[in-house]
């Protein structure tokens, strides 16, 4: 059964930094591209971050210079780190996960982030 578990959301000031985790289990993380969304109120879900499952990386125009995505194969977790935090970074980030060439993948229930003075 995949499982897909985020954490690490919470309610922070604009300028502050929050780092997310994405522990996956059910399926071989290590041959997946793993991913974050988000989506905020009103809004549709927007890719944030991807990883692929060597390692490279790529980002939203909004977020670069301000995001960190890494993985960690051997916990099957992957980490969001964000700093400068703004208040259109508020949303619901999603963890997604998908093996290239696949025409779906799994999703997990989803972490808030909350940027508010």
């Amino acid at each position: 059964q995949v499982k897909l578990v985020e954490s690490g959301g919470d309610l922070v000031r604009p300028g502050d930094s929050v780092r997310l985790s994405c522990v996956a289990s059910g399926f071989l993380f290590s041959i997946y591209r793993m991913s974050w969304y988000r989506q905020a109120p009103g809004k549709q879900r927007e890719l944030v971050a991807t990883i692929a499952s060597g390692g490279s990386t790529d980002y939203a125009e909004s977020v670069k210079g301000r995001c960190t995505l890494s993985r960690d194969d051997a916990k099957n977790t992957v980490y969001l780190q964000m700093i400068s935090l703004k208040p259109e970074d508020t949303g619901v980030y999603y963890c997604y996960s998908q093996r290239d060439g696949d025409s779906q993948g799994y999703w997990g229930q989803g972490t808030q982030v909350t940027v508010s003075s």
